[in-house]
């Protein structure tokens, strides 16, 4: 399926939803300027509830949690999507070659890729940023460690399905460099389902960023980021119900929207 049968297959709800992502993205590389205050900054009294000067109240610190929880979107959000975009990028490229060449090459990269396909993601993304000590890099490092075998066997799969096509064959028969055949002709054939599975992928990814940073291995205080926002003030939770709920309730929520605009893709692509 092309991109514009993919597109043409989504209703405006589910549109809505693939909106809602690009929404969500443009919120988080502009956060720094829709921020109202200084989020590092003590700008009122602490411990101030919702209101209309501060919309999400005031932290511990007197710090302002509506520019916070701005900037923890960013520093959630976007090291997601490059986890993603840099193992969707490696995954594709061994999943082509693999695809397209067969035999023992095939052999020997679906071998690799089952290896890290089995490591339990979790377990190892804790002890590699246990290793390395904590830091949004070191995280990010963790999670691409083997984030990118998904992406190498969606790819080699859907490949092994498009050269099994007739007009595949006719293209190879005439002559042309391996390369342009798997650029022109095999790349554009699986980025749909490349884009499916990033956009229910990134949900996981951004789970395990927000639990290690829970954890205290993701961003160091005093960084604004979800997991570790939700961490700090759970103790809080009667008295200040704000300080835990609210950033909590931004990841939930971007993880649903990202979740419906994931099935919406996919349940598009299924129906072609």
């Amino acid at each position: 399926m092309t991109w514009r049968e993919l597109l043409r297959r989504t209703g405006w709800v589910d549109g809505l939803a693939v909106v809602a992502v690009l929404l969500v993205t443009l919120l988080a590389l502009a956060a720094p300027w829709l921020a109202p205050f200084d989020p590092q900054l003590r700008v009122a009294p602490a411990f101030l509830p919702p209101s209309a000067s501060h919309w999400f109240g005031t932290d511990e610190i007197g710090r302002d949690m509506f520019s916070r929880v701005l900037l923890g979107v960013q520093g959630t959000w976007l090291p997601a999507l490059a986890v993603i975009g840099v193992s969707m990028v490696v995954g594709s490229c061994i999943g082509l070659v693999s695809g397209y060449f067969g035999g023992w090459v095939d052999m020997v990269l679906q071998r690799a890729t089952d290896l890290f396909l089995i490591l339990p993601s979790v377990l190892v993304a804790l002890a590699v940023t246990a290793t390395l000590g904590p830091g949004l890099i070191n995280t990010m490092l963790a999670l691409m460690l083997f984030w990118w075998s998904w992406y190498a066997r969606i790819t080699r799969d859907e490949v092994r399905r498009l050269v099994a096509r007739p007009h595949f064959e006719a293209a190879r028969a005439t002559g042309i460099h391996p390369a342009r055949l798997i650029l022109r002709h095999l790349l554009p054939g699986v980025m749909p389902a490349l884009a499916v599975a990033a956009t229910l992928d990134v949900v996981n990814v951004v789970l395990i960023m927000s639990l290690l940073s829970f954890l205290g291995l993701g961003q160091p205080a005093p960084a604004a980021e979800l997991g570790a926002m939700t961490a700090r003030s759970l103790d809080s939770l009667v008295a200040y119900w704000w300080l835990p709920v609210i950033p909590a309730a931004a990841i939930m929520l971007i993880c649903l929207v990202a979740n419906l605009a994931g099935d919406a893709l996919r349940s598009s692509l299924r129906g072609s």
